[in-house]
């Protein structure tokens, strides 16, 4: 899937956004300034939140209300330390979690997670979905040939 600019890249983050249900976790990779804070600014859209989304670097975990909580957490700076966090609370709580880095947790991520890898193109992105579980997978397909 190929975005041209912020504003299509956050129509899709809001598209993918009205279709995330309580426990869907989405883990965003890609390089420095590629637009995983963009992308998760249209998902908060998708579900219903009105405040202002800022990138989670320095704070590590911001949490929005709408429709379903957001849960946005840039896992960059914990390395390969997931412990210092408690993710669970996260990962099996009543919202939806959107980790930037999520890669770097390795085997402490969830069975069931949708990955999207974003990449420079021109001078847009290209954005790889890759889900992992069965959920990932419905959440996967209803986002590309559903409705919303």
């Amino acid at each position: 899937m190929y975005s041209q600019n912020e504003q299509e890249l956050q129509l899709l983050g809001e598209k993918l956004g009205r279709l995330m249900k309580k426990q869907d976790v989405l883990i965003l990779s890609g390089d420095l300034g590629v637009g995983k804070t963009t992308f998760t600014k249209g998902l908060a859209r998708g579900l219903g939140i009105k405040q202002m989304i800022k990138s989670p670097t320095y704070t590590i975990v911001r949490e929005y209300e709408g429709r379903l909580p957001l849960y946005h957490l840039d896992v960059y700076r914990i390395g390969e330390d997931p412990d210092s966090i408690d993710l669970d609370d996260f990962l099996f709580g009543v919202g939806v979690t959107v980790i930037e880095w999520g890669e770097l947790l390795g085997a402490s991520l969830p069975d069931d997670y949708l990955e999207i890898i974003l990449t420079r193109e021109h001078e847009g992105r290209t954005l790889t979905f890759k889900p992992h579980g069965l959920r990932a997978q419905n959440l996967l397909e209803e986002f590309q040939h559903g409705s919303t």
